[in-house]
C-alpha cells in the first residue's frame, strides 16, 4: 500500500502520528484479492433525507441533523456509478468530498464526508481490518502537544459517547502488510464539517451515515478501500 502524503518526506510512520485519529486496535481479519482501480462516472438517482431524524442507538440518543443546512449533494443517495472496482469496495474522492460504497449494476450508495485539512492529505488503498461500535479516542501524542486540553486522553482514551471525536462508528484501516494505518473512516458529531477540509486526517461521516455504512461492510482483505486525491 502507498501512502503519497503532501507533505511526505520522511516516514510512514511519522506521517500517521500526526494524523489524529489513533485509537486501540485489534487483530484484523483476513479476506480476498483485490480489484483494478476504479473510474467513475455519477448521475443522482435516490436520496435518503429521511434518515437523518434523532435515533437510539445502544443506549445513546443521536440528535437529528438538521439536514437542510447541509448541501444536498452530501445528503446520502444512491448514484449510478460506473467502476472497475467490485460491490463492496470503498471509493473516497478527497477533493469532492464524496465517500462511495460500491453496489452492483452500476450504482453505488454516495456519501458526503468531511477530509484532512492541508498537510494531513493522503491517498492510496488499503482495507478495512475491523469496525467498532462507539469507539474509544486515543489521540496520538503528536495531537496533544498542539492541543493541550487532550492530552490526557493519550493514555487512557476519551470513552464512548455524543462528544467523542470518532462518533458512533469507526472503520479501522490496515495496510496490505496487515498493519495499522492510524486512519479511520469514522461518525461525527460535528455535521456542519461535512463537505469540508477541517479533521486531522481522518474521514468523518455524519453519524447516521456511518452507522448505514458500517451495516454494509464486513472487515476483511475485500472490503477494499481506495482513496483518491
Amino acid at each position: 500500500m502507498r501512502f503519497r502524503n503532501a507533505f511526505l518526506l520522511c516516514s510512514l510512520a511519522a506521517t500517521l502520528a500526526v494524523a489524529g485519529c489513533s485509537t486501540t486496535s485489534s487483530k484484523p481479519e483476513t479476506a480476498a484479492n483485490e480489484p483494478a482501480p476504479a473510474t467513475v462516472q455519477v448521475a443522482t438517482n435516490q436520496i435518503f433525507n429521511g434518515d437523518y431524524g434523532a435515533v437510539e442507538d445502544h443506549g445513546y440518543a443521536l440528535p437529528a441533523i438538521p439536514i437542510s443546512k447541509v448541501d444536498t449533494r452530501f445528503h446520502r443517495q444512491i448514484v449510478d456509478y460506473a467502476t472497475s472496482e467490485r460491490p463492496g469496495t470503498i471509493v473516497v474522492n478527497t477533493p469532492n468530498r464524496f465517500l462511495y460504497y460500491v453496489l452492483p449494476g452500476g450504482k453505488a450508495v454516495r456519501y458526503g464526508i468531511g477530509v484532512g485539512k492541508a498537510g494531513f492529505a493522503w491517498e492510496g488503498e488499503a482495507y478495512i481490518a475491523w469496525k467498532q461500535e462507539w469507539p474509544m479516542w486515543h489521540p496520538p501524542k503528536e495531537m496533544a502537544e498542539r492541543k493541550p486540553e487532550v492530552a490526557k486522553y493519550v493514555e487512557d482514551g476519551m470513552g464512548p459517547g455524543l462528544k467523542n471525536p470518532l462518533g458512533a462508528r469507526a472503520l479501522y484501516l490496515f495496510n496490505d502488510q496487515g498493519k495499522d494505518t492510524l486512519f479511520r473512516l469514522h461518525g461525527t458529531p460535528e455535521w456542519s464539517s461535512i463537505g469540508t477540509a477541517a479533521s486531522s486526517g481522518c474521514i468523518r461521516l455524519i453519524n447516521q451515515d456511518i452507522i448505514d455504512l458500517y451495516s454494509r461492510v464486513r472487515p476483511g482483505k475485500s472490503a477494499r478501500v481506495v482513496v483518491q486525491q
